[in-house]
């Protein structure tokens, strides 16, 4: 009975070290918003389309029949001619802070990004968590942007995203503020509007 409750246990603990693996595929782009799918072991963005952002002002879903993978992340494409233009010019499409909420990176957190909440800020794109993420970012999109850079470049890239998380829902950042205080000052935002 010992060994089988050993062994399940050890095979839940291999089981939940699964996104530690996908999130870090250690060439250069490392963490990433990713998950495994068939022999796709780091696919961005749940495999939707980054180019669409750009060249048609929305997103949609990828193909596994054009895809690419750059620094060991697959990237997935609705169509051959998006994936040439990816292909051409990989920096231009892939997602700030690897496809994690930059509202979640102001703080140091790579966690969540959702493909359908994102914005295109100087060109650059950005994917947020959710809506409220992406209102509570876009209050004061340069400050930050700002802080996401410093945190991404001091501490997040090259690290693996779960310790990181880790590390930053227990030692907060001095800015840090909860969700519901981040919902108010949206929704004091809105109504000055």
């Amino acid at each position: 009975m010992r060994r089988l409750a050993a062994l399940l246990l050890a095979s839940v603990a291999v089981a939940g070290c699964a996104p530690l693996v996908t999130q870090s595929p250690g060439q250069g782009l490392s963490p990433v918003n990713a998950v495994a799918d068939g022999d796709d072991k780091h696919l961005i963005l749940f495999g939707h389309d980054v180019v669409s952002y750009f060249t048609d002002g929305r997103h949609q879903m990828g193909s596994p029949a054009h895809k690419s993978v750059h620094k060991g992340v697959t990237f997935r494409f609705a169509s051959a001619a998006h994936k040439a233009l990816f292909d051409a010019s990989p920096e231009k499409y892939i997602p700030q802070f690897g496809g994690y909420c930059a509202n979640g990176i102001v703080y140091g957190i790579p966690w969540g990004g959702d493909a359908d909440t994102w914005r295109i800020i100087d060109g650059k794109l950005y994917i947020f968590g959710g809506a409220g993420s992406r209102d509570a970012f876009l209050l004061d999109p340069a400050r930050n942007a700002a802080l996401a850079h410093k945190y991404w470049d001091e501490e997040v890239n090259g690290s693996n995203a779960f310790w990181q998380r880790s590390k930053r829902l227990v030692l907060r950042v001095p800015h840090y503020k909860s969700g519901k205080e981040l919902a108010d000052e949206v929704e004091r935002a809105k109504g000055k509007k």
